[in-house]
Order: C-alpha cells, then sequence, then structure tokens
C-alpha cells in the first residue's frame, strides 16, 4: 500500500460565502456556512482532514501553499462565479493536471474552473419549486456510491433537467429523477491530466441538502475517491538537455531555447 492511502486526505472545501451574507434563509439552514458544514460531515470520517476557504479571503482563500498541502478540493459557487479571479482558475487548474482531486457541487457547474476543465458550456434546465428528488445509483460497484440503497430521495430541492451542456462522463455514478418528471445526470466523473473529478448535483442552498446522511456519504466516498493516486506530476514542460537524454546524442542544427529552459510556466 503506498504512503498516500495511509496518510490523511487534506480536503479544502472551498464556498462561494455570498447567499449566507445576504439571506436569512441560508443563514438559518448553515448558520456556519455551508463550506463549514460541508467539511464538518466529511471530518466524521476517519483520515479525512477539512479546512475552508471562502471567496473573500485574501486569494480566494487557494494560494499556491494551500493548494500545494490540498489532496482534494471541493468547490460550491452559485451567485458569483464572474469574481473568481482567472489567475486563481488556472492555479487550481494546473494542479487537477498535477493530480489534486476536485469535487464540484451543485450549481459550481457553471464555475469558470468546471467549465474550463470540461471544455463546454455545462449549461442546463432548472425550476425552483422545492420538489422531491429521486437519486438513482448507475454503479452499484463504484467506490463513490459505497452504502448507498438502489436509490435515496431528498425531498425538497431545485430541480436540474437535460439536456446537460458536459462532455460524456468517464463514469456515470447517479442519475435523478424530479417529482416534475425530468432526468438529469447527477454524479458524473472525469479525469484532467492527473487529477479526478466528481460533479455531484444535490447542494441547492435554500434546503438542508448537506444535512442529509446519504448526501454525506457520497461526500465521503467522493474524497477517498478523488485523492491523488500516486506521485504528482508537475506539469513544467522542460526542456532536456543534450547530455541527460537516456542515450548519447549529439546536437544537429540550431535551437531557439537555452538547455533546461521550460517551455511556459
Amino acid at each position: 500500500m503506498s504512503p498516500a492511502a495511509t496518510s490523511p486526505i487534506r480536503v479544502t472545501v472551498w464556498g462561494e460565502n455570498v447567499h449566507e451574507q445576504k439571506h436569512q434563509v441560508v443563514r438559518d439552514l448553515y448558520p456556519q456556512g455551508m463550506h463549514r458544514c460541508i467539511a464538518d460531515g466529511l471530518t466524521e470520517a476517519e483520515g479525512i482532514t477539512a479546512c475552508c476557504a471562502t471567496l473573500q479571503d485574501p486569494e480566494h482563500g487557494l494560494s499556491d501553499e494551500i493548494l500545494d498541502a490540498t489532496d482534494v478540493l471541493t468547490w460550491w459557487g452559485h451567485a458569483a462565479h464572474g469574481q473568481v479571479d482567472d489567475k486563481i482558475v488556472e492555479r487550481v487548474q494546473r494542479r487537477v493536471w498535477e493530480g489534486m482531486g476536485l469535487i464540484v457541487l451543485h450549481s459550481g457547474h457553471y464555475s469558470k474552473i468546471f467549465k474550463r476543465l470540461m471544455g463546454t458550456s455545462c449549461s442546463l434546465t432548472w425550476r425552483e419549486a422545492g420538489e422531491k428528488e429521486r437519486l438513482w445509483v448507475c454503479n452499484p460497484g463504484h467506490p463513490i456510491a459505497a452504502g448507498i440503497d438502489r436509490y435515496f430521495e431528498l425531498p425538497n430541492t431545485e430541480m436540474y433537467g437535460e439536456p446537460f451542456g458536459i462532455p460524456t462522463p468517464d463514469e456515470q455514478v447517479f442519475i435523478s429523477w424530479f417529482e416534475g418528471g425530468e432526468v438529469f445526470r447527477s454524479g458524473c466523473t472525469w479525469k484532467r491530466g492527473q487529477g479526478r473529478i466528481f460533479y455531484f448535483r444535490p447542494g441547492h442552498e435554500t434546503y438542508p441538502i448537506y444535512h442529509d446522511r446519504n448526501v454525506k456519504t457520497v461526500l465521503k466516498n467522493a474524497v477517498r475517491w478523488a485523492r491523488p493516486d500516486g506521485q504528482t506530476w508537475k506539469d513544467t514542460c522542460p526542456n532536456v538537455p543534450i547530455e541527460q537524454a537516456p542515450e548519447p546524442i549529439s546536437k544537429k542544427g540550431g535551437s531557439l531555447h537555452a538547455p533546461g529552459e521550460e517551455g511556459y510556466k
């Protein structure tokens, strides 16, 4: 077993922290913020540690130092996607390429980081009517579905419906049915570079979604699944000097770059 598999999983729970400041109904459900509730649910499990970061923190709480110490990042955003600094988005994207796991929650489907990693619009249909949602397990053998029955239900939630403008998932873990009749691919995985990505639909801010036992189980499972597996790959695109080639070679022709120069940073 690798050392990574036995060490604690370090999670950074990122929350936009806007609705909690503006809307009493959200404050009543999440007096310490949705991000704190998610983090507390994760740390119920042995072997998971979690800290929180928000949009309002310096560098949105996602400095190089914090991301370097993060195995899995969870992301909840909704009202302020455009306020996320592009430099921070690029920083997170690079860490995913290097191996950091990313779990995108609910309206984070429209976040800059998710759309950039998917390369698509990530658009969908929606309705806010407090409908019942039934989440069906598509793959009972998937580790993210461990401990979940054939389905579980949320009594009141916002509807998301197809079409969902995402690339075809690598794996489909959950699909949702809503009281109004729509269906939605509500649990999908991808890999980008060395990093694993999981999108999980439930999480509307005016309902107690992150207090739900099944939702907390899925998030714990997702963190375990998304943790880096093996050595982190630093994507620096180095120019390998001639003397470091595995076989002896001599230089032929001209060159624009100095030995050891990186192609980009």
